[in-house]
């Protein structure tokens, strides 16, 4: 597709999407068992799916899906059509396991070259992209969107911060991709470092992956001197690259429609909400072949518009999400969950499997202060424990608490019934 379909009718992109539903429908019901078992228990057939609206009778998908199908269940090509896998990673151990045709990384390649595009990006500029490289879909999701647009890129990956500074000055990085609250972060190194960010060339901030209230993206626009995007994306649908502001505009963030079909139900009775009112945003694959994927309930909350942006373009357009559903913990750039770094500290004998977690807000930044208890018969130097556990957490995690404070046996409240509270949200 060329930049034309962005500017499409509603009538265009509806006849589009009615047949691209179809497709998959077809699809997931020939070639993926469990869609054809919920399909049937719904009553509905690849042949009851004529128009886009069809789309309301079929089946949500979950995240339980994706646990129960754990690793390949949900793919529907074979092995040898695979040419990349990644994956999400799980809060309760296994991660959700997503997998690409070549087809389906052209098209991930296509849509987010169209959010850089609409990011105000053109093949003149260095792209430093500071998203975590690996299973993790952003680091490389951003990387092939900036060289399908023709862009020089800078595969920094996160962390490193003053490198990252360095690296965007003397290379005249133009934009760089990272979270909100890393974008933040860089601009509190650089001033440590005696540069005023603001005089870094850094000119567009193409943040993701974590919620950015307005007052942090004036924030960051603030701090260096630079235009913040957001954009919006999940591994269980293709990565970054779902849904983007438009420069132009910066007034909600445009679907590509034509790959990804948005609903926003209510999240308690799972009805569809009208335009504007927001509830649970619910996506269907429209064009994914090794991972098609029908009404995916991502837990995230937001709202809908269908009037054309004041940019051109006639997508669908999503207001920021407002909340997630997951207990996925993002602090300064980090994604990490309670269980990671559980797994870090219990490797150390001198503490009992007894921690806290608290989150607090300083500012527009997430400061994070670990709480561990120490092994009744600990009798060893906190200091060098303390050094030993803070080494270790970097390196298994890229991550250090803001403090990590040591406690006697028996501090930290246990629970008999139900499950133990770990995390303790101050924000």
């Amino acid at each position: 597709m060329t930049e034309d379909i962005e500017r499409a009718s509603r009538a265009e992109l509806r006849e589009l999407q009615s047949k691209r539903l179809q497709r998959t429908v077809r699809h997931a019901y020939e070639n993926v068992p469990r869609y054809r078992e919920k399909l049937e228990e719904a009553s509905v057939s690849p042949e009851d799916v004529e128009t886009i609206d069809d789309v309301r009778e079929l089946p949500f998908t979950t995240k339980a899906d994706f646990r129960a199908e754990y690793p390949d269940g949900l793919f529907a090509v074979d092995d040898e059509e695979i040419r990349r896998i990644h994956a999400s990673s799980g809060t309760t151990g296994k991660p959700k396991i997503v997998a690409y045709t070549a087809d389906d990384l052209e098209v991930w390649n296509e849509v987010m070259a169209r959010s850089m595009r609409a990011a105000g990006i053109d093949s003149n500029d260095t792209v430093q992209n500071a998203y975590g490289y690996g299973l993790f879909t952003g680091g490389l999701g951003f990387h092939g969107g900036a060289e399908a647009l023709g862009a020089n890129v800078v595969p920094t990956s996160s962390g490193n911060t003053q490198r990252q500074i360095e690296l965007a000055r003397d290379l005249g990085s133009d934009a760089i991709g990272c979270t909100p609250s890393y974008a933040l972060y860089l601009a509190e190194t650089a001033e440590e470092m005696g540069v005023d960010p603001r005089e870094l060339p850094i000119s567009t901030v193409l943040y993701g992956a974590e919620t950015c209230t307005e007052p942090m993206r004036e924030e960051i626009e603030t701090r260096l001197d630079a235009t913040g995007i957001e954009n919006y994306g999940l591994s269980e649908l293709i990565g970054p690259g779902v849904a983007v502001e438009c420069h132009e505009a910066q007034d909600g963030l445009h679907i590509w429609e034509d790959h990804f079909y948005p609903e926003v139900i209510d999240p308690e009775t799972g009805e569809p909400l009208p335009e504007g009112e927001e509830g649970e945003l619910v996506l269907t694959s429209l064009s994914k072949e090794a991972l098609p994927v029908l009404r995916y309930r991502t837990g995230d909350m937001t709202t809908l518009t269908y009037e054309e942006c004041a940019c051109g373009r006639t997508m669908a357009r999503m207001d920021g999400v407002t909340g997630r559903a997951d207990d996925l913990l993002i602090v300064r750039g980090v994604n990490l969950y309670p269980s990671q770094i559980e797994d870090v500290v219990l490797e150390f004998d001198a503490v009992e499997p007894q921690y806290r977690i608290d989150l607090h807000r300083e500012g527009n930044l997430d400061r994070l202060d670990l709480t561990v208890e120490l092994a009744e018969e600990f009798d060893g130097d906190r200091d060098e424990l303390r050094e030993d556990v803070l080494v270790r957490l970097e390196s298994a995690l890229s991550f250090t608490p803001d403090e990590l404070e040591f406690v006697e046996y028996g501090s930290i409240e246990r629970t008999e019934v139900g499950k133990v509270k770990r995390v303790y949200d101050h924000r």
